[in-house]
């Protein structure tokens, strides 16, 4: 059984990074920052040791202050920082991890230099569950993409790649399938790995990418 999540080692309130994508967790996200606020919290971030929350917007955008046109899911993942170039003036590249997802207990609100923060919750992991028999080849087709991409010198994914889980699966076929961002969110969000596997498992036949 997983342990239950430690919300107390949140950020009260959580700062979060809306984007126009859904991050799940066990991925990476890689960012230019360049805006105020935003180096002001990678900053804080790489002070203090902490992560922060990314959020998928469902409107407005992550660039500038119109609080009134923003709207984002409830649901986002924690965040954690790995490295952090600045190589140019007012230009931050960040590379970071992505690790459990988290829920908002309460409304988003901003503070004076524009940076939305939330309190929130942190959410159980996934529990490990084997991938089912009929699924070995949704499986085995991801680790062909991994050999492909690793060819490329392109692998998206940080190791060590968890074939053996069916969490872990779902999550990386959910971050290269073309698909929406509000599909994206519901498989996110689900709690069972095993039925977001299935889900995955339907679309990759549906769309002859695994056949059998």
């Amino acid at each position: 059984m997983p342990s239950a999540p430690d919300s107390a080692a949140l950020p009260s309130p959580l700062p979060l990074f809306p984007l126009n994508t859904v991050l799940f967790p066990d991925g990476l996200l890689g960012l230019r920052v360049f805006e105020a606020r935003y180096l002001d919290l990678m900053s804080e971030c790489l002070r203090n040791g902490q992560p922060f929350g990314v959020v998928c917007l469902m409107a407005g955008s992550e660039a500038g202050r119109h609080a009134a046109k923003v709207q984002m899911e409830n649901v986002g993942v924690l965040c954690h920082l790995d490295e952090v170039d600045a190589d140019d003036p007012g230009l931050l590249r960040v590379r970071a991890h992505a690790s459990q997802r988290f829920r908002m207990t309460g409304t988003p609100t901003q503070r004076e230099n524009g940076l939305w923060v939330a309190p929130a919750e942190l959410l159980p992991p996934d529990p490990v569950r084997l991938p089912g028999p009929a699924m070995l080849q949704t499986v085995q087709a991801l680790a062909e993409a991994i050999k492909k991409l690793q060819a490329g010198d392109r692998v998206p994914f940080a190791a060590p790649y968890r074939l053996d889980e069916a969490g872990w699966v779902a999550n990386r076929w959910c971050e290269l399938l073309p698909i929406s961002l509000a599909a994206k969110q519901k498989l996110m969000e689900l709690e069972d790995p095993v039925i977001r596997l299935s889900l995955v498992d339907g679309f990759l036949r549906d769309k002859k990418v695994v056949v059998g």
